[in-house]
């Protein structure tokens, strides 16, 4: 029986050594080619396109930063698409993906522009489809408008800025922070939208 393309890849993955942890300022621009070495596609979806990457129907398998996250950081970046559904994951496991296109368990943090037809967005822990989430219904995702996100966490808290104002867009408070083992990297995620990213960049706090 044939491994599916994945597996392969977990497997690969594992047995290559990450490259080091982020332990100051880390920015990564997608000016090249292609998507490269301090990347882990579970799946396809993802290419670099005219200096940004493009991701498209990637059904909830992320392209994770093999780079591990500080357990306090800032991550901003630039993100446009051409409906609506722009998505990330933080602090996961980097491996893991959807296996069956049903309702999809992250080890993260899934933070959702405009998802489900652009009628939410939501800071979800671990269970998009759960309870255990913060959501804001009024603002919409503007098609081809590029925003500025950034993403702090500080102790029990994470926040979510959308374009420099200076109040978070969505703030989740946890008790129990997704931390160490399990719980160190950053993903870009994606359902059926065309996405662009851009600007990334992660430094410790």
């Amino acid at each position: 029986m044939k491994l599916s393309l994945a597996i392969v890849f977990a497997t690969i993955a594992c047995r290559v050594p990450d490259p080091p942890p982020i332990v100051e300022a880390w920015e990564d621009r997608f000016e090249r080619g292609d998507v490269g070495a301090n990347y882990f596609a579970t799946g396809s979806g993802y290419k670099i396109e005219n200096g940004a990457l493009k991701a498209h129907g990637a059904h909830n398998h992320p392209l994770w930063l093999r780079k591990k996250l500080p357990g306090n950081c800032e991550i901003s970046f630039d993100a446009w698409t051409t409906s609506a559904d722009i998505k990330v994951e933080v602090f996961g496991d980097g491996v893991s993906y959807d296996k069956d296109g049903g309702s999809y368990l992250a080890t993260s943090y899934v933070l959702t522009f405009g998802g489900w037809n652009n009628s939410q967005s939501f800071v979800a822990r671990l269970d998009e489809h759960g309870k255990d989430m913060v959501v804001e219904r009024g603002k919409k995702v503007k098609a081809g408008k590029r925003y500025k996100f950034r993403i702090t966490r500080r102790g029990t808290t994470l926040q979510w800025f959308i374009d420099n104002e200076s109040s978070p867009f969505l703030q989740y408070e946890d008790k129990r922070p997704l931390r160490g083992a399990g719980h160190e990297y950053f993903g870009f995620n994606n359902w059926e939208s065309e996405t662009w990213f851009d600007n990334l960049r992660i430094a410790p706090i």
